[in-house]
């Protein structure tokens, strides 16, 4: 291995650790608030179920907002040109935030938040397919997005004892996320480089095809809206709709739905998260292997998926519970997330990396702004989230049936026809 091979090996496991840390960071702040609803409501006033999840609502609006433009700026000036600003900003409204007293100072944090962060999307996973080699990408995206896994135990326990535990005001957990923030971006100024054409020389062997399933003709000028890519981004809508579901609205779930202790319904939640690392590792090694096979995984997964999250409200016991959130865990979004990104970005040519990512994303994250308001506003009208978690399942059943029709059988045709 000449010096030149060394270091780009060196780089792009710096990478991994940088966007590793990103990912804790953001998934701190997501979770943090979901477990003491109950305790903002308290203190902002009389709001309702809507209002309050319209919290997560107007952080995942902006959020989804920026994926296009994101990514389109990522590809232009380079990941860290916009990491960097974007975390500062992201820090900026954590605090405002924190120091709300009204229900409209929240919503305006969190509108902050989600415009900052929907640029670490698209800049973190072009940074991993410019710089990972090929057959570790999976993998490596695994590690970054089972971080989230992360980021959302800590927030979920974390609120938990802090706030329900032993009662510590609900804002302070926001002014310690934002030292966190702040921490993490030093970290993306240390250890990402500036110049965004640095992974051609650094991996050249990311050039080639990576896999036997790419969606389009690298060599083409490839259409971001074609079928195959429409059904990727609605595949993606359904697994982001389960699971933001379960993350803003699964602590209140147990609580009025299961007859769950507040103080225990972070643990309880959290085996979500723990149950994904593994998940998306397991998965992840596997299908690098047997690149030929992912598609089948990606059915199965979802299928399981849906049905998890039907087992959830259905379950009769709370062991029936337990065992179907570990399940969900270990086969749900964390396992679904890399596959599904190493898929996109091995569909387009490197200069379109970014954009398509930010498309993914967008429409992916475009349920996470139905998802919390729809599921409020039905356990407002009904007084029960029972269907809303129902609704969640179906979505991903449909997913799989698109996904089954669109690409997988027709990617069975076009290897048989060459």
């Amino acid at each position: 291995m000449n010096e030149l091979e060394k270091n780009g090996s060196q780089y792009y496991k710096k990478i991994i650790v940088a966007l590793v840390l990103g990912w804790v960071a953001i998934w701190i702040y997501r979770t943090i608030l979901t477990p003491i609803y109950p305790q903002i409501q308290s203190s902002l006033g009389d709001v309702s179920q809507s209002q309050i999840g319209l919290i997560a609502s107007v952080y995942f609006f902006a959020y989804t907002g920026m994926q296009i433009p994101a990514g389109a700026l990522a590809d232009k000036f380079g990941q860290k040109a916009v990491l960097i600003p974007a975390f500062i900003g992201f820090a900026i409204g954590a605090v405002v935030l924190g120091t709300s007293s009204t229900i409209i100072q929240v919503y305006i944090g969190s509108l902050i938040a989600g415009l900052a962060t929907g640029s670490y999307y698209e800049s973190a996973y072009s940074l991993s397919a410019k710089h990972v080699p090929k057959d570790k990408k999976t993998f490596a995206n695994a590690i970054i997005s089972s971080s989230s896994a992360v980021g959302m135990v800590i927030g979920l326990i974390g609120s938990s004892v802090l706030v329900g535990g032993l009662n510590i005001e609900w804002n302070w957990m926001l002014y310690g996320t934002a030292l966190i923030i702040l921490g993490v971006t030093f970290v993306f100024f240390i250890n990402i480089k500036s110049d965004k054409k640095a992974a051609v020389i650094e991996n050249p062997e990311n050039a080639e095809a990576t896999s036997a399933d790419i969606v389009t003709d690298q060599e083409n000028d490839v259409s971001l809206f074609s079928s195959k890519h429409i059904t990727v981004y609605f595949t993606y809508f359904a697994v982001c709709y389960g699971y933001y579901m379960i993350v803003t609205w699964l602590p209140s779930f147990l609580v009025a739905e299961k007859g769950f202790a507040q103080s225990d319904v972070g643990y309880v939640s959290a085996l979500v998260a723990v149950a994904g690392i593994p998940g998306a590792l397991i998965f992840a090694r596997l299908i690098d292997r047997r690149q030929q096979d992912r598609l089948k995984y990606i059915l199965m997964l979802l299928i399981v998926a849906a049905i998890m999250i039907g087992l959830t409200v259905y379950s009769p016991a709370p062991w029936v519970l337990y065992i179907a959130l570990i399940i969900y865990g270990l086969m749900g979004k964390l396992a679904i997330d890399p596959v599904l990104i190493t898929y996109v970005s091995d569909s387009v040519p490197e200069h379109k990396t970014a954009k398509a990512l930010g498309l993914f994303n967008f429409f992916g994250m475009a349920s996470s702004v139905v998802a919390p308001w729809l599921t409020g506003y039905i356990g407002d009208v009904t007084g029960s989230q029972v269907l809303a978690f129902y609704i969640g399942s179906i979505i991903l059943l449909a997913a799989a049936v698109f996904f089954f029709f669109v690409i997988y059988l027709r990617s069975g045709k076009e290897v048989s026809s060459h």
